[in-house]
This record gives structure tokens, C-alpha cells and sequence, in this order.
């Protein structure tokens, strides 16, 4: 629980004055929350108050009222303990996209802002973070647009906000900005900045503010003058690094951009923190080097976790997941929201991962030995950067680098069946190894000419004696002590009659230091005797110490704190030189974390229930989407699954657009979900759950599975459906994936299939591009009789005695439906919604209701027009009686006298020529049986 909260103030005249402060601060950011830092605990107040009692310890009765007696005017509060503190921090942060201000005391119940964070900075609390933060550096993003006639310039500028750089980019987008959506999710963006006081008035903005809602990150509201360009080139040419002036650089020319640099640079502070200056680099982002994905991409694809995934394989990420550092983690994120567009690139990733598939032995050791070792070196560089490094970074830092020769050896001798997977293991990673060796030999000689690495075994990171005479004599009293204390446990163990090496254990206590430590069952033998000091009872056993080895221990503590003092200067110098080879460290952790996740991608390859192969791989706008036995991979890794695979043909002219129909439950979302999965994890350099599969390089995967209807927002289930599609129609192109899932039904049937029908005849006709469309409109398959690229796929369902079922209605089971989950060319000739009713066991009155409204719909929709006239023989009819109503309105319109309008009409129908006519059709005639 909560330290006791009465504790706060000194009395009630501190307590009112606290309130009256607080009522002061600006409270209209839902988003923030103020936090108050007291000695050993904290404190939150008002609206903050109530968030914290809810969510955080799910009670009111640790909130406590301050200020008037008016139950009106009163303010909550409540206090967290340190540990409660950092949980509710992380959280705060990392999942549920809130800002953080920490207050701190100035006296007399005053206080002034210490830290701020919010998700996309976090920069102020990385300390209070480093037990459950992972090191990564959430991207922050101001955004700039400029709308000339009908287009729309997108001037973006970002940074990791603990990295020391800065990207750009500007680029046209359309009324959707779909371009601005897939650079968001490329980036992996969680804190975007707008103008606050153009939110209210800009519809851009509102749409940009919507993209954010949809991809789950923070807004925070900038003041328009922020955006100004004026001061971004002599701040730029203070940050950057090298002596060149801002002015030459060519992003400068990017005017929209800039002007949003300059917002970020204010927002983050780096010109008020001279640590920043000459440390940052600039460059350019080019957002058509990697596949586009939408947000509604993500989702249908469950790309990165959700938060109520049961498994981590429920997504894809989580499948893939198998990197053994904290940088090869981050960076497969990375690389799965940024799928490769060159072929180059992709095939080179397929071949590394391929390389280790032929060597089982070094994967093994690459994942077990060399790997699971390494630390998080980018952490590590970052606390160099920000002077906070000590000695135990530097050793973590040497541990990792005297590793490297043994890493290179094991790649050198890399066994694998094609020659040039060799050479290309040599010149990725097993070169730039050496390389990065051979510019850290002098850190490894540093380490070991300075550090004593003999005291690492006693968890302690110091200076070599040798180094100082003060030093030296200082340890020569340490080791004299401890050799006293190591006496004086022999001491204890002969009075005590226990075996000093197996009976009476001497143990260095994180709390009380050198001490003593007898089992449970041994405890008795000190109980009563006095000249011992029982410090605690655990698990482990009981810790006691004598009365001399407490002086020792006081001693030794003394002796060591002497020691850390006069070795400090030393240490500084230590740091400081290490520091200067943060650059070399940080280019090889991202090279140990790109070796890191292709040893993820092989092992996965190579452990999955069917193995993975290796994709053929053709340039954009080349080749056709072939795969052969294609499967889901979060489906056929989940426990106890048997996953049918089946067979995918998108070829250029004859099947580019399939349409998929067939029963609930029967496989059509998996189906298409897992072809845009493929494509991804290709396109990412993994290898492809398939027995054999052949791709073309797409531009952007683009989805419209399964929306949602958000109230709060204004949006309905159909308003969702229909802003994703329409993002699609303006998004794809002829190099695009499209993914379509039950289009049109949170509508009018009528309206639905129009609106589905229209979408999938553009898709073809003006877009051109490979697509697939789940839907149950099964008037859409005609389609595919006006069109040839496009194809009809269907998922078998069997059922026992269909002709005897269709029959007695009333008498089918459900237990008669099978779904065999096999995908085949043609229509499914039914639908079977009211037999998975049946499965998940509906009411039977339900149930028989159902039934016999379906088959009277049925029945009056059809009356067996189907089995009874052709397609030819319904549009030669539908022909003859526009031509007869034709005939009537041309008469009609002589006749004066309306009330003889009838008798025009049967005049034309009985007329021996139209009336031979209507007597031979077989259309006219059937519709005169309704």
C-alpha cells in the first residue's frame, strides 16, 4: 500500500496553501499527469488522484481529502511508494500514451518542475525506467502540412529522442494522407506534435489526429509560432556534427520539413543542453525504400503484439521473436514494420538466413555462446554520451569485445553448400568484425591495464592497486581485513562445533555485509548465547555475526569507501577514454543485432512444425505470386493445431483478382490474411511458410478486414469500412497487394453488393493490381464472367445428403456440416450460416425459425428462376418488355384523358404481334407463375 498520506503537510495552513498552488497548474491536457516527489515516496492530486486509485491500486479508500471542509471544493490525493511509482511510470508511458510531469519540493510546501516525458521523449526518466525499459528510443514526430490547390505537402521531421539524430521528409499526399499513415508505422511512432491552435479549424489536421487515433500514439499540442522555420539553420549548425554550415546541406531546400524540425528541436530541448552540440547527424528518410503498410494492414496481418494475445505466437512478431539481445529485438520490429522493396536487399537477407540453415552447428553456437551474451550496447553508448557510464559499463563493454575473435573464428569456418553464401557471410559480417576489433584493441588494453579483473569475481569494479601507492596500501588493508574475517569464521565454527567448510557458511549479505549463515535445522545452536547477533531468519537459512566480525565489517566498509574515493579521479579518466569509442561500439551492436535476427529467422525456418522455404524472389511489376501449400504461421504454431494448407495462383491477365466465397468459419479471412502475411516476412528476408513459393516484390500491402465502429470518435462500423477502402482506392497501385474481407455488409444488402461490385471492377479495370476479396455477395462472382483476371475460389464445406437436407429443412443437423478448410476453383453454391448457428448450439426454436424464414425468402426471391430459365433467356425477356413499356409511354403520350392510361397498356400487350411475343418467352411466362 501506499505510505500513510497524513505525513504530506506540517499543518493545516501548509495543507491549504499546497491546494491553492495546485489549483494553479494548468489542468487541460486529459493526457498529463503531475506527479509529486517527496523524500521516499510520491504524491498525486485532483482528477490525477482518482486516475491512479482506479487503475493503479483498483480502490478509493487510499485516497485522502485536502483543503476546504466543503465536500465540493475538497481536493483527492494519494501517494505511491518508489516501486509503485516506477510501475505506474513505465506503464504510464509505454502502453497507455499519457505525458508525465514530476514536481519537486522548494520549501514550505512550494514546488517547481523537475521532469517531464511524455511516450515519445523519455530522455528526463531513463533512470527511473532501466529495471523494466529494454533500452529502445520511442520516435518522436512533428508534423507540418502545406495545402496548395488539390494537393497536399507533408513536411515531416523525427528522432529517436535519446539518439543523437534527426530525419526529414517531404512528399505529396493525398486527401487521406495514406503516405503520412505508412511513414508512421514504418517509424514506429509514438508522440506526434501539431498545431494546437489550428486542431479546432483544420481539417487536415483533424485527419491527421485521426491517423494517430488509429495507430494508437500520443498527440501533443505545439503552438503554430513553433513551426517557423527562422532560427532552424543556425540551431541545425550548432547540433550537427562536423564544421559544415547548415546552409549547405541539402535538406534545407525542404521548407515544410524544416519548419517541423524546428518544432521538434524546441519540444525536445536540445539547444538549452550544450552536450547536444556537434553530437547530431541529419539525413534524409526516402519513405518509397520499404513497403507501405497501412494501419489496417497491421491489425489484419497481427503484425506486433496485441494486448490481449493469450501466446506469443499470435503475432507475427511474437512468432519470430527468438533474438537473444535487446538490440536484435528492437531491430526485427524494425525491419517487420519496414519490409524491403529492393531485390537486392531482400535476396541478400534470404541468403545470410540460408547460410546458417546449412550450418546447424554455428547456428547453434551463434545463438547459445556468441549472442546470448552480448549486453545492450546501445544502452550502454547512451550512458557514455550522457556522462552517467562507470566502471561496470566499461568492463560490460570489454566482456563484449574480447568475445569478437572467438565470433569471427566460428564465422570464418561457416559450412555451407553454395560458395557464394560464404563470401557473402565474409563481406556482411565477418570483415566488419575484424574491423571493429581492430579499432577496440586499445579499449581491451585499456580495460586490462587498468581494472583489476581478478575483484570482477566479487562483484566489485575497481582501479588496480598498482596504480597509486595510496591504492595499493588501502588494498593491502582490505585484503588484510578479509583475512581476519575469514579467521574469525573459524573462530566461531570450532566454538560452535560446526564444520566451517560444510556447516557454518561465511557469506558476503547484500544488507549485513560479512556474515554467517547455519541451516534451519542447525539454527539451534546459537539460540541463547548472547555473544552472537541474529540478524534474520530466511529461506536460505539464519544470517548471524559475532561482535568482531561486525567491527571488521564496519571496518572493510570504511576501507573500501576510502578506496572508492581515491580511485575516483582515476575512474573519470577510465570513462572518458572509453567514451571516445562509443561510435565503434554502437556500429557493432547494430551489426551483432543484424546477425541477431537472421539467427532468428534460420531458427525459426528450421524449428517450425513444417520447415520454411526459401522464396523466389522477382522485381516489381515482374513475375506472378505463386505458393504451393501455403500456410498461416501464427495458426499452424499454435498447440494441438493441424493446419490445412492450400495452394495460391495470382498471375498476370488470367487470375490477378480472386474472390473467395464459402461458409463462416471455413477459412476465407485466413486464406487471404496469410498471402499478405507471406509477402511480408519475404519482403523482410525470412523465409516463407510454403512448399515452394514465388513472389512478386510489392509496393504496400493494403487491408480491409474486419473494421470496428468507434462511438466516442463518430465513426460507425459501415464510416470505418468505408475510410479504409476508400484510403485503399487511393493508395494502391499496379505493384500493390490488396486485401479485402466482407466488404459492403455493414450496409443495405443492395447498397452493400453496389458498393462491393463497383470497388472490385475498379481494383481490376483502373488499378490493376493482385488482390483478394472474401465476401459472401455471391452475385459478385459474375464477375468473373465479365472479366478475365478475375477468378472464383471457394472453401469446401461438406455435408451429408445436401439433396435429402435442402428437402426436410426442419430435420437438418448440424452436426451434418463438415468444414474441410481446403480452398478450390468455383462458387460455393450455398451458404451455410444458419448450420454454424447450430454448432455453437443456438435455441432450437431459434434455430427452426430461422430455417423456415430462410427457405420462404428463398422462395420468393428465386421460385427456381434459376433452374428454369438461362442467363440468355432472362435477358432476352427483360428485352422484350422494355421494348412493349417503351411502346405504351410512346402512345400514352397522345392520350389526354389519364384514367385511359390501362387501357393503352392492354391494347399494346394484346396486340397479335406482342402478344405471339409474350407467349413464347419463357422469362415472361415464368414471371407470370409468381
Amino acid at each position: 500500500m501506499a505510505p500513510q498520506v497524513e505525513s504530506l503537510f506540517d499543518d493545516k495552513n501548509d495543507e491549504n496553501k499546497f491546494v491553492t498552488f495546485y489549483r494553479t497548474l494548468d489542468s487541460s491536457d486529459p493526457t498529463l499527469i503531475k506527479v509529486f516527489s517527496h523524500n521516499n515516496f510520491y504524491s498525486v492530486y485532483g482528477r490525477d488522484a482518482l486516475y491512479v486509485a482506479q487503475n493503479v491500486f483498483r480502490t478509493l479508500t487510499v485516497i485522502k481529502y485536502y483543503g476546504s471542509s466543503d465536500p465540493q471544493k475538497r481536493l483527492p490525493g494519494c501517494t505511491l511508494s518508489p516501486a509503485i511509482f516506477r510501475n505506474f511510470l513505465r506503464d504510464a508511458l509505454l502502453n497507455l500514451g499519457l505525458k508525465i510531469e514530476i514536481y519537486a519540493s522548494s520549501g514550505r510546501q512550494g514546488f517547481t518542475l523537475l521532469k517531464q516525458a511524455s511516450p515519445g521523449n523519455l530522455q528526463a526518466v531513463e533512470d527511473d525506467l532501466s529495471n523494466s525499459f529494454d533500452g529502445g528510443s520511442p520516435v518522436v514526430i512533428a508534423v507540418r502540412v502545406s495545402a496548395k490547390s488539390d494537393q497536399k505537402l507533408v513536411g515531416v521531421c523525427f528522432a529517436d529522442a535519446t539518439a543523437r539524430e534527426l530525419g526529414v521528409s517531404e512528399f505529396v499526399d493525398n486527401e487521406l494522407f495514406s503516405n503520412l499513415e505508412s511513414l508512421i508505422i514504418q517509424l514506429g511512432v509514438k508522440e506526434l506534435l501539431l498545431q494546437s491552435d489550428e486542431l479546432k479549424k483544420d481539417y487536415d489536421l483533424k485527419k491527421i489526429r485521426g491517423i494517430a487515433d488509429r495507430c494508437s500514439i500520443a498527440i501533443t499540442e505545439r503552438r503554430s509560432a513553433e513551426f517557423s522555420p527562422r532560427d532552424i539553420e543556425q540551431d541545425l549548425t550548432r547540433l550537427l556534427s562536423g564544421e559544415i554550415s547548415a546552409s549547405m546541406l541539402p535538406q534545407m531546400s525542404l521548407k515544410i520539413a524544416m519548419g517541423a524540425a524546428a518544432c521538434l528541436v524546441k519540444y525536445l530541448g536540445l539547444m538549452s543542453d550544450a552536450s547536444n552540440f556537434g553530437q547530431y547527424r541529419l539525413y534524409q528518410h526516402d519513405l518509397s525504400q520499404y513497403m507501405k503498410l497501412d494501419s489496417a494492414a497491421v491489425r489484419a496481418l497481427n503484425l506486433m503484439p496485441g494486448p490481449r494475445d493469450g501466446s506469443k505466437n499470435m503475432s507475427i512478431y511474437g512468432l519470430l521473436n527468438r533474438c537473444k539481445t535487446t538490440s536484435g529485438a528492437r531491430l526485427l520490429g524494425q525491419w517487420l514494420k519496414q519490409p524491403l522493396m529492393d531485390l537486392t536487399e531482400i535476396e541478400q537477407r534470404h541468403s545470410l538466413v540460408e547460410a546458417l540453415i546449412d550450418d546447424i552447428e554455428l547456428h547453434k553456437n551463434l545463438q547459445t555462446i556468441h549472442l546470448s551474451a552480448v549486453p545492450d550496447l546501445h544502452k550502454i553508448a547512451k550512458k557514455f554520451q550522457r556522462g552517467s557510464a562507470g566502471l561496470e559499463d566499461v568492463v560490460r563493454a570489454y566482456q563484449t569485445v574480447i568475445r569478437i575473435p572467438d565470433l569471427i573464428e566460428s564465422l570464418q569456418n561457416i559450412r555451407t553448400s553454395k560458395e557464394s553464401n560464404s563470401e557473402l557471410v565474409d563481406a556482411v559480417y565477418t570483415s566488419k568484425f575484424s574491423e571493429f576489433y581492430a579499432g577496440l584493441e586499445k579499449l581491451v588494453e585499456l580495460v586490462e591495464t587498468t581494472i583489476d579483473l581478478d575483484a570482477l569475481e566479487r562483484h566489485e569494479f575497481i582501479i588496480k592497486p598498482e596504480f597509486d601507492e595510496s591504492l595499493r596500501e588501502a588494498d593491502e588493508k582490505i585484503k588484510d581485513i578479509r583475512m581476519q574475517i575469514q579467521e574469525e569464521h573459524i573462530v566461531v565454527a570450532d566454538k560452535l562445533g560446526m564444520d566451517a567448510d560444510k556447516k557454518l557458511k561465511l557469506e558476503n549479505h547484500t544488507q549485513y555485509g560479512w556474515c554467517m549463515r547455519l541451516t534451519r535445522t542447525d539454527s539451534s545452536v546459537i539460540r541463547g548465547k548472547r555473544e552472537y547477533i541474529e540478524h534474520s531468519i530466511q529461506k536460505a537459512g539464519l544470517y548471524f555475526s559475532s561482535p568482531r566480525m561486525q567491527e571488521l565489517n564496519l571496518e572493510l566498509r570504511d576501507l573500501t569507501s576510502s578506496y572508492g574515493r581515491m580511485q575516483s579521479g582515476l575512474v573519470r579518466e577510465v570513462v572518458a577514454v572509453a567514451a571516445t569509442y562509443c561510435g565503434v561500439l554502437e556500429r557493432m551492436n547494430a551489426l551483432l543485432a543484424h546477425l541477431d535476427v537472421i539467427a532468428s529467422f534460420a531458427y525459426v525456418s528450421m524449428t517450425a512444425v513444417t520447415p520454411y522455404v526459401r522464396p523466389r524472389m522477382y522485381a516489381r511489376g515482374t513475375g506472378n505470386t505463386i505458393l504451393k501449400a501455403a500456410r498461416h504461421p501464427c495458426i499452424e504454431a499454435q498447440d494441438d493445431a493441424m493446419f490445412i494448407p492450400n495452394d495460391v495462383e495470382l498471375i498476370r491477365g488470367s487470375s490477378e483478382f480472386l474472390i473467395i466465397t464459402g461458409p463462416n468459419m471455413g477459412g476465407k479471412s485466413t486464406y487471404i490474411r496469410q498471402i499478405g502475411v507471406i509477402a511480408l516476412l519475404a519482403q523482410a528476408g525470412c523465409f516463407v511458410p510454403c512448399g515452394s513459393a514465388e513472389l512478386t516484390v510489392f509496393d504496400c500491402i493494403l487491408a480491409r478486414v474486419g473494421a470496428g465502429d468507434s462511438p466516442l470518435k463518430g465513426v460507425s462500423t459501415f464510416m470505418a469500412e468505408m475510410l479504409e477502402t476508400s484510403s485503399i482506392l487511393k493508395s494502391a497501385s499496379a505493384d500493390s497487394l490488396i486485401i479485402i474481407d466482407e466488404l459492403g455488409r455493414g450496409t443495405s444488402t443492395y447498397d452493400g453488393f453496389g458498393l462491393a461490385w463497383a470497388i472490385s471492377q475498379h481494383i481490376v479495370r483502373e488499378i490493376k493490381c493482385f488482390a483478394l476479396f472474401a465476401t459472401h455477395f455471391h452475385e459478385l462472382t459474375d464477375l468473373a464472367d465479365k472479366l478475365p483476371q478475375v477468378q472464383n475460389l471457394h472453401v469446401v464445406a461438406h455435408i451429408q445428403d445436401v439433396q435429402q437436407a435442402i428437402k426436410n429443412r426442419d430435420q437438418l443437423s448440424g452436426k451434418e456440416i463438415t468444414l474441410l478448410y481446403k480452398v478450390e476453383q468455383g462458387v460455393c453454391n450455398q451458404s451455410f450460416g444458419i448450420h454454424v448457428a447450430e454448432l455453437v448450439r443456438f435455441p432450437e426454436k431459434v434455430i427452426n425459425m430461422a430455417k423456415r424464414k430462410a427457405s420462404e425468402l428463398e422462395d420468393l426471391d428465386n421460385h427456381d428462376l434459376e433452374t428454369k430459365c438461362t442467363k440468355a433467356q432472362v435477358a432476352e425477356g427483360g428485352k422484350l418488355l422494355y421494348q412493349i413499356l417503351k411502346e405504351w409511354r410512346m402512345q400514352a403520350k397522345q392520350v389526354q384523358d389519364k384514367s385511359k392510361l390501362l387501357d393503352v397498356f392492354k391494347q399494346v400487350i394484346d396486340s397479335p404481334e406482342n402478344k405471339m411475343k409474350l407467349e413464347n418467352d419463357a422469362f415472361v411466362q415464368e414471371v407470370l407463375t409468381l
